[in-house]
């Protein structure tokens, strides 16, 4: 008798898994090299582009200007662009005498400056940042206001790329066109007239100094009627413009 030969019926293997190429870790690995490449390329291109453009408007008014409607004031934003040939050398020489002494000398950022503000501020005293003219420049123009670790590495980032692009001169002319110099008042020409009543060509060394004193804090100081504090600095500036000499761009 023959025997019916028993057959097992087949079973399905599962499909093996592709080797995924468009896994999650590749399609994040492929969007942060994009946007590296992006913000590389855009940011040079806005460094480049304000190296020879006036900068009207900076991301601190915007800042400063919601934070006035939010307490119920007017949005005030005093601002005029002057080009560094009419804003008095007395002025460039007192933010140099108060703000940063080494300006013409470093590349960029002070480091004995910034360990002597590391170790104040490790001490308990009133904080301090150790900024460059030019890191504030990069600051005010490209970023936002703040102490976090990332700001501080766009800072530094922003820095290198305006002492690469800009040169000395031109860092100081928006240094001196951007900085905030008063509550609502940015910039030489704006704080020469809201101060003195005068265009910034023609501030004198006691005028240049007042104005640099306040600088620490120009919404609490006060360039004129000042405090002894105040006082004190303008002083302590013009001893240091003395020093200062001929600014050699």
């Amino acid at each position: 008798m023959a025997t019916k030969k028993v057959t097992k019926p087949k079973v399905k293997s599962k499909p093996t898994p592709k080797k995924e190429n468009t896994s999650f870790w590749s399609k994040l690995k492929r969007f942060v090299f994009k946007f590296i490449m992006w913000f590389v390329g855009l940011s040079v291109l806005m460094v480049i582009i304000f190296r020879f453009v006036p900068v009207f408007y900076t991301p601190l008014m915007a800042i400063r200007a919601l934070e006035h409607n939010a307490d119920g004031k007017d949005m005030v934003c005093s601002h005029e662009w002057m080009p560094i040939e009419d804003i008095s050398m007395n002025l460039q020489k007192a933010v140099v005498a108060s703000e940063d002494g080494y300006f013409l000398k470093h590349n960029g950022f002070d480091f004995s400056a910034m360990n002597k503000a590391f170790k104040s501020n490790l001490k308990g005293k009133k904080l301090k940042g150790g900024s460059t003219i030019s890191q504030q420049t990069a600051k005010n123009v490209f970023l936002w206001q703040g102490r976090s670790y990332l700001r501080k590495a766009l800072e530094a980032y922003f820095t290198v790329l305006i002492e690469l692009f800009w040169g000395k001169e031109r860092i100081m002319e928006v240094y001196l066109n951007s900085i905030e110099m008063g509550d609502g008042v940015y910039g030489a020409q704006a704080a020469s007239k809201h101060w003195f009543h005068k265009s910034a060509k023609n501030l004198t060394k006691y005028e240049a100094a007042s104005i640099a004193a306040i600088l620490p804090n120009p919404r609490k100081y006060k360039a004129t009627n000042s405090s002894s504090y105040v006082e004190r600095r303008k002083n302590k500036t013009i001893r240091v413009m003395r020093q200062v000499g001929q600014l050699e761009y």
